[in-house]
């Protein structure tokens, strides 16, 4: 391990340690202090909302007590009872209602469209069966009972507790009952001030770490950029000889296939030639394979210069880049279809071997996928030299593609990624402008790496 990754180490490692520590244990403590005072909270608001409850609860007995006192059961009775019981109110949603003992509904403030109605297997979100969770209870003696119930106010549905008592000989079920909504927004807003102390302190905990490790960063930075640049200059040299170990490869594989292939089949090609005119002359019949093995061989030799031609052009070496990118459109207006149109602006420069290699595989790469994938009908090479830089530029009337989704995807994109490293080799830029209406691709090499001819 190097000295400066011995004392980086040295000084992240333990403060990290300890932030993350610390941060464990505040993080601890307030989740169980706030689960301790949810529950205080929680017990201390129910416990009130029950005394509350019992209060209202008796409350309304005691408005309906000298009726039911008096022993009479008759419907008029009765009536006067709910009318007492249906004046009763409290709060936005505060209300008392009562059901026989069947389920149905006798008298309800708040919802009068449930009166007459036997609710008896009505069933809340969670699918318990309301009343007669509210009648089980009032047969154990009443009390208090939790359900859902739609609130008035909102009219949507919110968990409740009720308290519920028995007129025995009328056969009632009295109660009333208190949203708890309330309850669980009171627990959240105090659950909510807790996390934010806790993220005001977390906050200051992530700004000490940050600056601690600003300074340690800048420490660590100073003792790495002299050698990043170094290595960065190194990585560049590397990635250029490679490329130009694989140019030279591919130059003498091209001069083997020239000089050693193509010379052995152009030999054959003459003696089978040799051989059919000498039949031809004797008056002899020429057996029908000698023509069929002829053609093959043309076709070989074609095939075997080809391939010679695409893995180092001649031209390129001779007659210099923009001779070798006129025979490359030529080659691919041959051979795709293509109307290839190629031209040089400003005044030419002798290219150093590297950067004329480069763009000459940026353009034949360009071309490739033109061919592949654009369904284009013409494509134009432009080759400017110019003062600050030499610049090729590729544009086709394809289809275009999308660049972003092509480069995330590791199976896809291996051409433009190939042309993006080669003009990273010679210090160079690649651009791709891709769109409905076609493709552009400019390499720019600076000119300080051209050599003025």
């Amino acid at each position: 391990m190097r000295l400066r990754t011995k004392i980086i180490t040295l000084a992240v490692v333990p403060l990290i340690v300890a932030l993350l520590l610390v941060a464990t244990a505040v993080r601890h403590q307030e989740r169980d202090l706030a689960a301790r005072e949810r529950a205080l909270v929680e017990l201390s608001l129910l416990a009130q909302r029950r005394s509350e409850l019992r209060s209202y609860v008796e409350l309304a007995v005691s408005t309906v007590r000298p009726l039911y006192d008096t022993g009479r059961d008759d419907e008029q009775t009765r009536d006067e009872a709910l009318r007492r019981l249906a004046a009763l109110d409290y709060g936005n949603d505060g209300y008392f209602f009562v059901y026989d003992m069947d389920g149905r509904s006798l008298m309800h403030s708040r919802q009068h469209e449930l009166e007459g109605q036997n609710l008896w297997e009505l069933r809340d979100s969670q699918g318990r069966a309301t009343i007669q969770d509210l009648v089980g209870q009032v047969r154990k003696g009443g009390g208090y009972v939790e359900y859902e119930w739609r609130k008035p106010s909102s009219a949507q549905m919110a968990p409740k507790l009720g308290y519920i008592t028995s007129l025995p000989r009328w056969n009632w079920m009295l109660g009333t009952g208190l949203y708890l909504d309330d309850v669980e927004a009171a627990v959240q807003s105090l659950q909510h001030q807790v996390s934010e102390n806790v993220t005001t302190t977390m906050l200051w905990i992530a700004a000490i770490a940050a600056v601690c490790l600003g300074v340690v960063s800048a420490g660590g930075l100073l003792l790495n950029l002299s050698e990043h640049r170094v290595s960065e200059a190194r990585l560049r040299l590397l990635a250029r000889q490679v490329v130009q170990s694989q140019e030279d490869e591919r130059g003498h594989l091209a001069r083997e296939l020239h000089d050693g292939i193509s010379q052995t089949l152009v030999s054959a090609k003459l003696l089978i030639e040799s051989a059919v005119d000498t039949l031809e002359r004797g008056q002899q019949a020429t057996p029908p394979a000698m023509p069929k093995a002829l053609a093959r061989l043309n076709d070989s030799l074609s095939e075997v210069r080809r391939i010679s031609h695409r893995l180092r052009p001649a031209l390129l070496d001779t007659l210099g880049l923009p001779a070798a990118l006129e025979r490359l459109g030529d080659e691919f207006g041959d051979e795709a279809t293509l109307r290839v149109q190629v031209h040089a602006e400003g005044t030419a420069i002798e290219l150093p071997e590297d950067v004329k290699t480069a763009l000459f595989r940026v353009a034949q790469e360009a071309l490739t996928n033109v061919h592949k994938h654009a369904q284009a009908s013409q494509v134009t090479l432009a080759l400017a030299f110019g003062r600050a830089s030499v610049r090729l530029t590729v544009q086709d009337d394809g289809r275009g593609f999308d660049e972003a989704a092509l480069s995330a995807d590791p199976r896809r994109g291996i051409g433009l990624r190939n042309m993006r490293e080669r003009m990273d080799a010679i210090g160079g830029t690649l651009d791709v402008q891709a769109g409905g209406g076609g493709t552009r691709i400019v390499a720019a090499a600076p000119v300080t790496i051209a050599r003025a001819a």
